[in-house]
């Protein structure tokens, strides 16, 4: 599978996707309908399928236009099919969305909105996760609870570590600057910190991620880590209660 990243609006990332055997056409989350169009007609003329994360408007504006040009089918989650737009294939977790050869497994993961789901190849070894996992950090509880997040950033840190990540924003840097804050003597957030000022610098993506790197630098997906809980003087909290404090706190920074 091909992927192509598109950046839209001020930090927003779409995704073109193309499965080369059946030469299917996808974008997943179009934010905007003139930047992903342009992408779209130079590469292929012609669009498949939409794929949304979740009902934001900064991940679905492009849905109508897009369908209404190229008779695409908008795919996405069964818990919002009142909420995205023009959507016509409602899917649930466990379900199995194919594109072409490419089998793109549903993880419902409620959190940053009730209906937030992420699509996952596990023989591509990838995952579009929208607003729910970010390099270096996780999305804001707006419709969800705490709890349900935490679930949801679990389920994601439970798949192989290959796995590459491909989320809805470029947050990396002030993500980083969070976590160096609380997990300070962290090796690899440090050695990562030139690298994603370099790629910022030069106007690169920092995605994709993987999660094994993730694991290691992630700081709401070290909860259990003693020393982050030391810091927080939180030495007897629960890995829930630690992720509670620490989107608290990121929700401030």
């Amino acid at each position: 599978m091909i992927i192509d990243i598109i950046p839209c609006l001020s930090d927003n990332y779409s995704y073109l996707i193309n499965d080369k055997t059946s030469n299917l056409v996808g974008i997943v989350d179009p934010s905007d309908f003139d930047e992903v169009n342009k992408i779209i007609k130079r590469k292929y003329g012609k669009l498949d399928y939409i794929l949304n994360t979740h009902h934001h408007s900064d991940h679905v504006a492009g849905n109508i236009e897009l369908k209404k040009n190229y008779k695409s089918k908008i795919v996405g989650s069964k818990a919002d099919g009142n909420r995205i737009p023009g959507i016509d294939i409602l899917l649930d977790e466990g379900e199995i969305f194919k594109f072409g050869k490419v089998n793109f497994k549903i993880i419902t993961v409620p959190g940053h909105t009730k209906g937030h789901i992420a699509f996952y190849s596990e023989d591509e070894k990838t995952i579009f996760t929208g607003d729910t996992l970010f390099s270096l950090g996780c999305g804001r509880v707006f419709e969800g609870t705490i709890k349900e997040m935490f679930l949801s950033i679990n389920k994601i840190k439970s798949l192989p570590g290959d796995t590459k990540i491909y989320c809805g924003h470029e947050y990396t840097k002030q993500n980083l600057d969070f976590c160096l804050k609380f997990d300070e003597n962290n090796q690899f957030l440090i050695k990562k910190l030139d690298w994603v000022k370099e790629r910022n610098d030069n106007k690169m993506p920092t995605i994709p991620t993987t999660l094994e790197e993730e694991v290691k630098t992630n700081i709401f997906l070290r909860c259990d880590n003693s020393s982050i809980k030391n810091i927080l003087n939180m030495n007897n909290s629960s890995d829930e209660q630690i992720f509670e404090k620490l989107r608290s706190l990121k929700d401030q920074f």
